[in-house]
């Protein structure tokens, strides 16, 4: 899969999981949803590392320099 559309997907996610946080009215549902949201920011940042680490190697037609 395309990591854009995956990281596209979980930011969505993240999103209506935060709407509906919202609108819990409990304080156990809201535990519930911030769980969710922590786990999919924890997914997220995963991309994002990647990303990180993948910046200094980005593809620019330059001599690699070792």
């Amino acid at each position: 899969m395309d990591r854009e559309k995956i990281m596209n997907g979980i930011s969505n996610e993240i999103l209506a999981a935060l709407a509906a946080m919202a609108k819990a009215n409990t304080p156990e549902e809201k535990l519930r949803y911030s769980e969710v949201v922590k786990n999919l920011c924890d997914s997220l940042s995963v991309f994002l590392n990647l990303i990180g680490d993948m910046a200094p190697y980005d593809d620019d037609d330059e001599p690699i320099p070792f």
